[in-house]
């Protein structure tokens, strides 16, 4: 993707979002790398607007610069390594120019999923996010997410927020600290043909890559399910 691309979609976020009035009811995540498919079910299943987070504080070791896929042994985490980050907005988070995580994690996705149904039919549209550089988690994080939201025909109006508010009222479904690696989905998950799991068991609420690799456009089957809270 051109950089004048990421440029005009960000500044159409930018221009697209609303006020965060009193009486707006929407649905609030955090930024996410390759976020679970948790995440992208309350997304698509969901019946209101969706924002995304743009004035917290960044937090480590969260979906923020990480995502979880499946190996032929076990559960790994890919981390986008980030320069210092004490209390930087996540907008301001700029992604460490040491180390080559770009090839390393494209490597580890291919071995994980060159097997999968579906590797093939979309490696070719995420293969170009690991081979350009990119200077901002956000930026980052959003046009990726932006190419997943197409690839499943998703069809969300997506916007971010003006401001941080701490404490929304109920209009607001606030999950920016909910969907967490080191906590439980906060929505009951389908199951669905894993390449692994003969050998590891279902694992849920894995990258949504696996999701689509395993899954193709089935994964909508998935997706479509209105959320059900646990």
């Amino acid at each position: 993707m051109a950089k004048s691309d990421s440029t005009v979609y960000l500044k159409m976020l930018n221009d697209n979002q609303n006020c965060d009035s009193e009486h707006e009811r929407f649905l609030l995540l955090s930024s996410a790398y390759l976020a679970p498919v948790s995440y992208f079910q309350l997304m698509v299943g969901n019946d209101s607007a969706v924002k995304i987070e743009k004035y917290e504080y960044y937090q480590k070791q969260s979906y923020r610069n990480r995502c979880r896929i499946a190996t032929a042994n076990r559960v790994m985490d890919l981390t986008i390594p980030v320069e210092k980050s004490d209390k930087q907005l996540i907008r301001d988070v700029r992604i460490s120019s040491h180390g080559d995580w770009q090839t390393q994690h494209w490597r580890t996705i291919e071995a994980a999923y060159n097997s999968s149904p579906f590797f093939e039919y979309y490696s070719d549209d995420l293969r170009p996010f690991f081979e350009k550089k990119w200077v901002f988690l956000w930026e980052f994080n959003q046009i990726i997410q932006e190419k997943i939201l197409d690839l499943i025909d998703g069809g969300i109006n997506i916007c971010t927020t003006d401001c941080y508010i701490e404490k929304y009222n109920k209009n607001v479904t606030d999950l920016r600290n909910k969907i967490h690696p080191k906590k439980d989905s906060p929505i009951r998950l389908m199951s669905y043909y894993q390449v692994f799991e003969q050998k590891n068991g279902f694992i849920p609420d894995l990258s949504i890559i696996d999701l689509l690799f395993n899954m193709g456009n089935e994964s909508q089957l998935i997706l479509n399910e209105r959320p059900e809270f646990v």
